[in-house]
């Protein structure tokens, strides 16, 4: 198990601005129109890498950090520190592409 302090850093900071940037990312190649491979694999590969980010430094560490909390807890943890910054990145570009408009 990583120190504490290295484990809420991911939680708190690390996950967030990572999946903010990573909903932004996806969205724009979703809005861009522009689905050559090369783009297309990387955007895979950055699903690929945030799907293991949440699950081995965010999921993972809160269940060995805090095994008597709740699997509901877990999955509320999970998703405040990587849905919510995911689609906030999304939903950002969005707006951006909405007033752009």
């Amino acid at each position: 198990m990583a120190r504490p302090w290295f484990a809420e850093t991911v939680r708190f900071v690390v996950a967030p601005l990572v999946l903010f940037w990573s909903g932004f990312a996806t969205i724009d190649f979703c809005l861009s129109g522009v689905y050559t491979w090369p783009r297309s694999s990387r955007i895979l590969a950055l699903t690929l890498t945030i799907a293991i980010l949440a699950y081995e430094f965010v999921y993972k560490e809160q269940c060995a950090a805090h095994p008597e909390r709740s699997a509901r807890r877990q999955l509320a943890v999970l998703m405040m520190s990587c849905a919510v910054p995911y689609g906030l990145g999304g939903l950002t570009l969005l707006a951006i592409a909405h007033r752009l408009v």
